[in-house]
């Protein structure tokens, strides 16, 4: 949660921007953070942030390009010394809103807000809520926070304004995925993991559309009929995922392909098993991506990295992932068994 001061500064720095550029990453958190801001000041360039751990410096031409005149990062916890140092080159206000718990580093010239040095931990989407709150984009709120795996406390007020849409819940994964706005989380999930043609289309709908028209097909929702797409391959990978559980503590599954969704199939293998150590591995050249659920699964990760060179890891809690080269999986998957046995 933001104090009072740090949400008139960030509502001091919208105001101010006239051609911002929101980076934002790439998940439904840090996309509907974007759709909060954008939609509050009426202007500004989503750019969705696809390197990982880092925002890498590739991204600063972006700012010449849209000849920006403010930056916003939203839900990113690493940011390069080359970007940052771009910015500075370019002498423009730098703003940065995040919620990992991670140490920042160097922040000179950087106005940077973080939730997690006062001990408490929303999504970045909650924390652009507060800023904003324009009651007609509540349910785009309420899409970011359980899409990270967070039930607000306003979920009560979506009941009222959408019970079409929406109902009591006891957990955010429940509502993921037994509601029709957890439907609609997804859809911003999968329509992410598109060209990046398709995914400005999607921004563009998105700007102007009702959870309604989410749900419905039209011309313009380009982000539905990538869900149906995603979601036929999506539900083959879960089913095969779910051959690997046993009555051991660990579930371990890896795939690769043309489509990252590791972190998708992480989220609901939580939510169907939660007394589990989930970890899903998407193989890609000779990169290893993982995300990795489960209670305490961050102090987990970071002990299974130790000893292995070029390693990274970062996140929540019981919600983290990490990189790593293909040969050194095994190694980390001993680590992790060695752990919970």
């Amino acid at each position: 949660m933001l104090g009072e001061q740090e949400i008139s500064e960030i509502k001091e720095h919208l105001q101010k921007a006239q051609k911002p550029i929101f980076f934002f990453d790439n998940d439904t958190d840090g996309l509907c953070s974007f759709l909060l801001l954008r939609k509050y000041i009426g202007r500004g360039y989503g750019i969705a942030i696809k390197s990982y751990p880092e925002l890498d410096v590739s991204y600063a031409r972006k700012i010449e390009e849209l000849n920006a005149d403010y930056v916003f990062v939203l839900d990113k916890p690493v940011i390069s010394d080359g970007f940052r140092a771009a910015v500075r080159e370019k002498n423009i206000p730098f703003v940065w809103i995040d919620h990992h718990d991670v140490e920042p580093g160097n922040l000179e010239g950087i106005s940077y807000y973080n939730p997690t040095k006062t001990g408490k931990n929303q999504p970045v989407t909650y924390l652009c809520w507060e800023i904003c709150k324009k009651k007609e984009d509540l349910w785009i709120a309420l899409c970011g926070c359980i899409g990270d795996a967070y039930l607000p406390e306003f979920s009560e007020d979506i009941e009222k304004l959408y019970p079409e849409l929406w109902r009591k819940v006891k957990s955010a994964f429940e509502g993921l995925y037994e509601t029709e706005l957890g439907k609609i989380t997804r859809i911003m999930s999968f329509g992410l993991k598109d060209r990046t043609t398709n995914v400005l289309k999607m921004i563009r709908f998105l700007l102007q559309a009702t959870p309604v028209d989410v749900l419905e097909e039209s011309n313009k929702n380009t982000a539905l009929r990538r869900f149906e797409q995603v979601d036929e391959k999506y539900k083959k990978l879960l089913n095969k995922a779910e051959s690997f559980v046993s009555k051991k503590k660990l579930i371990y599954f890896q795939y690769g392909g043309e489509l990252s969704l590791s972190g998708d199939i992480a989220n609901e293998l939580i939510y169907k098993y939660p007394d589990k150590i989930i970890i899903v591995v998407y193989l890609k050249g000779a990169k290893a991506n993982l995300s990795l659920r489960g209670k305490g699964v961050r102090k987990l990760t970071l002990e299974a990295l130790k000893g292995i060179d070029n390693a990274t890891g970062e996140g929540h809690e019981e919600a983290t992932g990490a990189k790593m080269n293909i040969e050194d999986l095994p190694k980390f998957k001993e680590n992790m068994e060695r752990m919970l046995r």
